[in-house]
């Protein structure tokens, strides 16, 4: 235990509702335990009602599901129509069942995805009037066929764009896109309908509804809804007699810390979450709970965790053979794990035995964190830094729904991110979470929308205002390239191909590589081009709904990665090198002695390597040789240089100018992610004694997505406590020479080598002006 804050509690303010409210809804509300609404609540409904875009940017559980569904509804019962959008397909089965239990008769409500059937599918688009649906099938099936949906859109009033905050990164620019082409139809039909996001706590969220929607919108950040006290935990795992690359230590596993933590709360009655960052990392956690719960059932005696004095007393012993969770013989089964690629039916069924306390441990993926409703939960435990400030609030909010007190645990991973933030606990409480980052005028994202825009209604000059500044530009190269074909009245889509095959919006875009296993020619899945050279080259463990696989072969040119059954008991992280080349600096000022730039740049990658290490421990077991041909990206960047002014006398007092560089370039990119919303898999660096287009010291650190995602635009912009952190996070580690936890970077192509962790210490002292840095 590294850290414990108290959250406080926030009162109770008086309920009402606003007079406009149908008082049908208002009975059947009442009749479900809602008897009005919360301040911020009202101010959404009457701003949505007013005709206003709205963003609802407030904490989990704070009832922003009300916020939305009373105008929505209310809607409906004027003759209009919703269109309700959400990430994950259990938010939308979530909603409809809230849906169900309000049951107004004028409302028609059908979800529309991936477990909808082809009669349900014909049923929504002809009698539904609250659409649920998730963006991905709005781009691909709604909007091109938008003429067999006229007359919902004819009528269509609200569009609910809910958990918005997950839309960041390419991802977001893909779902700002479609949006704009969704007001497009819209328009086509003659609606405009009012835009209403709900979003966690975000920095600046008005700034960010206006660039996903294009439109300008109101922003409601003041949560008046009553909470408990949340008892959060800093947990560091601690090292361990094992040894990684260059001799370093390596510190036990989050998962394995997280499933000995959540056996004990279960133990104790204590119905808890366990967020991890993988599907496997779920399965892997649940089994391992449950082991250690049948061991304990076994020998009917267990060690007490530290945990458990911060468990708010919730769930008490009693005895040998029962515990505040029941009898320890039954324990096992009231673990078990919730993931993406679940059948839906068995998605549902964990969710209502998790809500009625049938289960008393959960472990998920991040599948959980947005709205689902799961109250009455007493713990959260979260296993490693989930990306974001805004997602770690998110999932700790998860416990304590009901209003009762809580705990949450953060439990770092061998990660210099994880490292900083539970040896600094002030980055985590009382600061502002981070803006989301999105950048639409990509014009790597825009074309393919500007192209499936074209094949649902030709495009004119007056539609380029909808798409942005770009588009002018953008357009020009698609007619060039014979994507787009330009007449009097405008650009006109004129192939066979379905335009929408252009964009990969949850990828990274190119000829999706097949999976497939290679006994029974099955088809498991796909995986954008760029991420198969890390994800499926030859070797790799590759994990498809709970089954593990073994890579055999990835053929680029035929777009197929076969794969076989395989039960390994280690993963893969696949390595590479890169070289670097500036295309243009396009700002940039000084920085302590040295300068700060924000840029284009080409970025030549080349995977060379992978690492396996052990599920269990993370011990590294091998570093293993790929041959596969280099990729080159054009992308954005954010570096620094310092001068020989100043490295020449460092260098001189004997300091590995490389290994300094080197280690700050790991380190930084290992901190980004606290300042931009963005996983450090997202970005990548280089660093160099002497660059070739600089002349100097110069260390780079780049977004990994064609033509940028606004990652190292927010790095320029934080600069200062971006590195003034990645400083902190070194220093803060407890190994001697660098380890996971600071320096070190599983994804490096030169297997870590030179590193010199005093060295980049004293680097960063020199470029924030902080003495000698000894």
């Amino acid at each position: 235990m590294t850290h414990v804050e108290h959250v406080p509690p926030r009162p109770a303010v008086p309920l009402s509702w606003p007079d406009w409210v149908d008082e049908r809804l208002v009975t059947r509300w009442a009749n479900l335990g809602v008897t009005g609404l919360w301040r911020h609540q009202i101010e959404v409904a009457e701003l949505v009602r007013g005709g206003q875009n709205v963003i609802i940017a407030t904490g989990t559980a704070s009832g922003k599901t009300l916020s939305y569904l009373v105008p929505a509804v209310s809607e409906v019962l004027d003759g209009g129509t919703v269109l309700y959008l959400t990430p994950t397909k259990a938010l939308a089965a979530d909603q409809l069942r809230t849906l169900t239990e309000l049951d107004p008769p004028e409302l028609r409500a059908a979800t529309f995805d991936g477990d909808t059937s082809f009669e349900e599918r014909a049923w929504a688009r002809r009698h539904a009037n609250y659409l649920l649906t998730n963006p991905d099938m709005l781009h691909r099936t709604l909007l091109p066929r938008h003429a067999q949906w006229s007359a919902f859109w004819r009528r269509l009033r609200v569009v609910v764009i809910d958990e918005c905050h997950g839309y960041r990164g390419v991802f977001g620019s893909h779902v700002a896109q479609i949006l704009r082409r969704l007001r497009r139809v819209c328009a086509r039909y003659g609606s405009r309908p009012v835009f209403l996001l709900s979003s966690a706590t975000a920095s600046e969220p008005g700034a960010f509804a206006t660039r996903l929607t294009g439109l300008r919108a109101e922003e409601v950040t003041a949560d008046a809804s009553p909470r408990g006290t949340t008892t959060f935990a800093l947990w560091e795992p601690p090292l361990t007699e094992l040894r990684g690359e260059g001799g370093a230590p390596v510190r036990r596993p989050a998962t394995m810390e997280s499933a000995e933590l959540l056996a004990d709360l279960v133990t104790g009655g204590v119905r808890t979450l366990a967020f991890v960052r993988s599907r496997r990392a779920a399965e892997s956690v649940a089994l391992t709970t449950r082991a250690r719960l049948e061991d304990l059932a076994a020998d009917a005696g267990r060690p007490v965790h530290d945990v458990e004095r911060y468990a708010g007393g919730v769930g008490s012993t009693g005895g040998e053979e029962s515990t505040g969770g029941g009898r320890l013989s039954d324990l096992p089964d009231k673990v078990a794990a919730y993931r993406a690629g679940y059948l839906a039916d068995d998605r549902r069924r964990l969710e209502r035995a998790f809500r009625s306390g049938e289960l008393l441990g959960l472990a998920t993926t991040n599948a959980l964190e947005l709205g689902v409703d799961v109250s009455g939960l007493d713990a959260v435990l979260i296993a490693g830094w989930p990306g974001t400030r805004a997602s770690l609030w998110q999932q700790a909010g998860r416990a304590g729904r009901d209003g009762q007190d809580a705990l949450a645990v953060l439990i770092a991973r061998d990660d210099p991110l994880d490292t900083y933030l539970v040896h600094h606990p002030e980055a985590l409480f009382g600061r502002p979470v981070e803006a989301i980052v999105l950048d639409p005028e990509n014009p790597y994202v825009l074309g393919p929308h500007l192209c499936a825009a074209a094949a649902e209604i030709p495009l004119t000059p007056d539609d380029l205002e909808t798409f942005g500044p770009s588009a002018k530009e953008v357009l020009a190269g698609l007619v060039e390239d014979g994507l787009l074909r330009r007449r009097t009245t405008g650009w006109f889509w004129t192939k066979r191909e379905r335009a929408t095959d252009l964009a990969d919006i949850r990828g990274a875009g190119g000829s999706p590589i097949q999976v497939v296993e290679a006994s029974t020619g099955r088809l498991l899945g796909t995986v954008d081009e760029p991420s198969a050279h890390t994800t499926v080259h030859a070797g790799a463990v590759y994990v498809h709904q709970g089954e593990t696989f073994l890579v055999e072969e990835l053929d680029l040119d035929a777009g197929v990665a076969l794969v076989e059954t395989g039960t390994p008991d280690y993963t893969t992280f696949a390595r590479d090198v890169t070289e670097i080349s500036i295309l243009e600096s396009l700002r940039s000022r000084p920085l302590g002695p040295g300068e700060l730039h924000f840029g284009s740049v080409e970025v030549t990658r080349q995977v060379v390597s992978y690492l396996k290490r052990r599920t269990q421990s993370g011990e590294l077991l091998g570093d293993e040789d790929l041959d596969l041909p280099p990729r080159t990206l054009r992308t954005r960047a954010v570096w620094w240089t310092l001068p020989a002014s100043v490295v020449t006398p460092l260098a001189e007092e004997g300091l590995d100018l490389g290994g300094a560089a080197h280690a700050a370039e790991h380190a930084s990119i290992g901190l980004l992610p606290l300042f931009a919303t963005c996983d450090r898999w997202d970005i990548g660096g280089v660093s160099t004694e002497s660059h070739p287009d600089t002349g100097l010291l110069t260390v780079f650190v780049y977004d990994g997505h064609e033509g940028g995602a606004g990652f190292a635009e927010r790095g320029y912009a934080r600069a200062l406590d971006w590195l003034t952190a990645t400083r902190e996070a070194i220093a803060s580690c407890e190994c001697d020479h660098g380890c996971p936890s600071c320096i070190q970077s599983p994804k490096c192509g030169n297997g870590n080598e030179p590193l010199d962790k005093a060295g980049a210490l004293r680097l960063l002292a020199v470029l924030l002006s902080l003495g000698t840095g000894s």
